[in-house]
């Protein structure tokens, strides 16, 4: 929701104990989002079949309609039959100034879905990807994957705020690959006490997106990897777009490229939605795709991309 005024006018410093306020707003906006389904609509999107996998509201009936119709596999959500789908409600003034809720509702019954009968019904996954979620059901699932031997990527993000070392540990420790941004990457690093070198010890491959200046991947003894961001973006709303390179990252990966151009195809599909208002609001051609590509990274790389594009 968008506010016409300023908030800061609306506030008495001295009644703050007291407070009551109400915003008549200019408009609402309704949009899909949440860190799981972005990145399986990505994956969707790419001609992929992902399993999304956490708990949601009896009001997820649209959003799952939505998303099936993009190619990801809904039927192992959990529904519960108490709480709501969770949900961010915004509301935003002309300075940029924020007054926001979060709703987790049913995100915390996430701890009760069993990743074991999923695996029976879709078969053994490439990679879980544990993402921001209920805090017991992000350390149980990366315990099941250690336990069952199923690859899994750490991808805390949000809640690495509100983790202690402890918790961070356990859900990165052995991680097939650690994405995160690079203030994310330095706060893993002070809540464990791991430096950079330990902390490459623990995981496979280690994904730090750096904003405008790409993306930095790092192995154990190797060389870091730098690949540049799209070229000729215009960037419209940051919202989603790290979301959009993992589903990309991992696209290419199940393609069997390696990770150069896995990079390649995640800053390609990011540039659509940071141009795009919304997460899951971006279209896009085969066609056009590999002439962004083509454009950013060169010929060598829209021929190998293109080999696997629908």
């Amino acid at each position: 929701m968008s506010f016409g005024g300023r908030f800061r006018d609306s506030l008495v410093v001295d009644q703050l104990d007291k407070i009551s306020l109400s915003f008549l707003v200019d408009d609402l906006e309704i949009r899909r989002g949440g860190v799981a389904a972005n990145i399986a609509f990505g994956l969707g999107r790419l001609g992929m079949r992902p399993v999304l996998v956490g708990a949601a509201g009896e009001d997820f009936a649209d959003y799952r309609s939505w998303l099936e119709r993009h190619g990801v596999d809904c039927d192992s959500v959990r529904i519960s039959e108490t709480a709501h789908t969770a949900r961010f409600v915004c509301t935003t003034d002309p300075t940029g100034a924020q007054i926001a809720s979060f709703y987790p509702g049913a995100m915390s019954e996430a701890r009760l879905v069993e990743l074991g009968p999923i695996v029976a019904r879709v078969g053994a996954p490439a990679y879980v990807l544990i993402g921001a979620d209920d805090p017991d059901g992000m350390v149980r699932h990366t315990e099941e994957c250690r336990q069952r031997g199923y690859a899994f990527i750490a991808d805390p993000s949000q809640q690495l705020a509100f983790s202690g070392g402890d918790v961070i540990r356990s859900l990165i420790e052995g991680a097939a690959l650690l994405f995160s941004n690079e203030y994310e990457a330095a706060m893993i690093e002070q809540k464990t006490g791991w430096d950079t070198a330990t902390v490459l010890g623990k995981v496979g491959v280690q994904v730090t997106t750096l904003g405008k200046d790409g993306v930095r991947v790092q192995r154990a003894g190797e060389e870091p990897l730098h690949v540049p961001a799209a070229a000729d973006v215009t960037a419209v709303e940051p919202t989603g777009v790290g979301d959009a390179f993992r589903a990309g990252f991992l696209a290419a990966l199940s393609w069997d490229l390696d990770h150069e151009r896995a990079c390649q195809v995640g800053c390609v599909l990011a540039a659509y939605v940071v141009e795009t208002v919304g997460t899951q609001e971006y279209h896009f051609t085969p066609e056009g795709f590999l002439a962004r590509v083509r454009a950013s990274y060169g010929d060598a790389a829209a021929q190998e991309i293109g080999a696997h594009l629908r």
